[in-house]
């Protein structure tokens, strides 16, 4: 499967978890292209750490205002309403439990639901971001990710080898293999894209999968 279809696919699939009245925050890279994927009718309000609440769609090629970014300095358009407000604002919204859902990229998630997304030791940073605000703060925490490594390693872990972004943060996880629930009994495979067993997306994953009784085929929106 092309990286573009991959990336399609999850960002798809994930839009289907939106719903009406929800604040949603989009993390930098993969998960900012859900703003082009909300489904007709679901109205829901997109957050951007440095400050714009009513984040619209990417903007049409030649219409792109260079004052309108997100957090990854990418052009946006804007929505009806749009606010915009400091960084400390945005952070009180983030710190203070008021985003209904993240949708985060990462390095690895292990089997625990911990994240890690914003280093890699001895390669260079550009910051932090707004990622451990994020998951500590928002309701419900989606990655966002290609099921393995461009050398095709697992980037579903028994225990994450990198720097953590956050423990046990993680709820849901969105590869273009499956979509994966993090519970207390382990790693639920819900459901598998089209084409694929079970044992297929075991083989890429190092914890032992769960397999729901009711596992479905993956669908976009």
């Amino acid at each position: 499967m092309r990286d573009l279809d991959k990336r399609e696919l999850i960002v798809k699939r994930i839009a289907r978890e939106l719903r009406d009245g929800f604040y949603v925050n989009l993390g930098i890279g993969m998960p900012t292209l859900v703003a082009n994927q909300v489904p007709a009718g679901i109205d829901v309000i997109l957050q951007s750490e440095n400050g714009m609440l009513g984040i619209g769609p990417y903007p049409i090629e030649g219409e792109e205002d260079c004052d309108l970014i997100n957090a990854g300095k990418e052009t946006v358009s804007e929505m009806k309403g749009t606010a915009y407000f400091s960084s400390a604002d945005s952070f009180a919204m983030i710190r203070g439990g008021h985003i209904d859902l993240s949708v985060l990229g990462a390095m690895e998630v292990d089997e625990q639901g911990s994240l890690a997304n914003w280093m890699i030791p001895g390669k260079m940073v550009k910051g932090m971001g707004g990622a451990m605000d994020l998951v500590a703060g928002a309701r419900r925490v989606i990655v966002a990710m290609e099921h393995t490594t461009r050398d095709s390693h697992p980037k579903i872990l028994k225990k994450c080898t990198l720097p953590l972004t956050g423990v046990k943060v993680v709820n849901t996880i969105v590869t273009e293999m499956a979509v994966i629930q993090v519970t207390l009994a382990g790693l639920v495979l819900e459901e598998i894209a089209p084409g694929l067993e079970p044992d297929d997306v075991q083989r890429v994953t190092e914890p032992t999968l769960v397999v729901s009784p009711s596992l479905k085929v993956m669908e976009g929106s």
